[in-house]
């Protein structure tokens, strides 16, 4: 009987967090996907989901790429350690992740390109 009650609760609490979830691109349009971006006046990176990471640019801009092909290590709540040359964030530089509570890093992952979403006027 605990048994199913933990599990009760469990599916619950994931049902809820997942349903709190909103679409941080909504009410944006894609524009033209780009090689490099500017890091100065970026914030993130924020992890969405393993095929989608997003960079915010002074609230009007937001930036969006992933890995090149897979990259299981990449989860929402990661830290994203990347490697950057330059002041640009560029298609194919490496990043790496950690994940809550562990020291280690994966193995590297690249970045595909980055593509701008501005809010619909």
């Amino acid at each position: 009987m605990r048994g199913a009650v933990l599990a009760a609760v469990a599916l619950l609490t994931v049902a809820m967090l997942g349903a709190g979830k909103s679409d941080p691109l909504a009410g944006r349009v894609a524009g033209a996907p780009v090689r490099c971006i500017d890091l100065q006046q970026l914030n993130g990176p924020e992890i969405v989901d393993s095929q989608t990471i997003l960079y915010r640019q002074s609230g009007k801009q937001i930036w969006k790429t992933g890995p090149v092909g897979e990259c299981p290590s990449l989860r929402p709540l990661d830290t994203l350690i990347v490697d950057v040359y330059g002041g640009q964030l560029c298609r194919n530089d490496r990043f790496r992740t950690v994940s809550v509570g562990m020291s280690i890093p994966s193995g590297y992952c690249r970045f595909r390109d980055f593509t701008p979403y501005d809010k619909v006027k």
